[in-house]
């Protein structure tokens, strides 16, 4: 069973060629006072993440709400692996995936085929996987004979199309999202939206940040309230999205 358990983490990020004094005054502006300090060798380093204790288990669909700057993000990157802790430790069981820059590891002067096994090896798609699923990655992005092409000569919803099929072919046991739609005309977007929903349905463990209140509702079972680098509220969706919805509005 996948599983997915943060105690005690805290995250400092460094901040270099920085004035302390200065960002100490964007932080206070922000709400922040006691985000920032210095390291040992005098490096400005940032609070992003303070004493985050979670278990996340089989079933569990986790949205993530919070104001921009709250540490939803971070969070994402830290439960994917891609910053390690300051403190306290992270327990994974299970594959984990991260949707969280769908277009990472494409390259504008390969074709798009070509980027569909950069990207998929990448996600940690095997080779053998790759070829299996080619075709269906090629079907879905719709992009016909340009997948020829390098795609440096695409638009840019074309290479969002083709990152998003890619993406959202690999297998998960947690999959992790943050803010992946958005991916062409109305009717693509149809189309992405039940791919995704499909993709949920498959993956023992979900976490996606959102701005849509709406949605965080309709797919998630359980919701973290993220302010200023901490868990403020996590519980069942109705109730922390009801009670940061009362918050916000003051």
């Amino acid at each position: 069973m996948a599983y997915i358990e943060l105690s005690g983490v805290t995250l400092d990020l460094p901040i270099y060629e920085v004035q302390s004094r200065s960002l100490k005054r964007q932080m206070v502006r922000l709400g922040r006072r006691n985000a920032i300090a210095e390291d040992n060798d005098g490096v400005v380093v940032v609070r992003a993440l303070n004493d985050i204790s979670v278990r996340l288990e089989s079933g569990d669909r986790i949205g993530l709400i919070g104001h921009n700057g709250a540490g939803k993000s971070t969070l994402l990157r830290t439960m994917a692996g891609i910053y390690s802790p300051t403190h306290g430790v992270i327990h994974r069981e299970g594959k984990v995936v991260p949707l969280l820059d769908i277009s990472l590891g494409m390259d504008d002067n390969s074709t798009g085929l070509q980027n569909i096994k950069l990207r998929g090896l990448l996600l940690g798609m095997s080779e053998a996987e790759i070829r299996e699923k080619q075709q269906q990655i090629a079907d879905f992005c719709e992009l016909g004979d340009y997948l020829d092409l390098p795609i440096r000569t695409y638009s840019s919803g074309m290479r969002v199309r083709l990152a998003f099929a890619i993406s959202t072919a690999v297998d998960a046991e947690i999959l992790l999202l943050d803010e992946v739609m958005g991916v062409g005309d109305a009717s693509f977007m149809h189309k992405a939206e039940r791919r995704l929903a499909d993709l949920h349905e498959r993956s023992e463990i979900v976490v996606l940040a959102m701005h849509s209140n709406h949605e965080i509702r309709k797919v998630c079972n359980k919701v973290i309230w993220m302010d200023n680098g901490s868990i403020r509220m996590f519980g069942p969706t109705e109730e922390v999205v009801s009670a940061y919805e009362r918050f916000v509005a003051g």
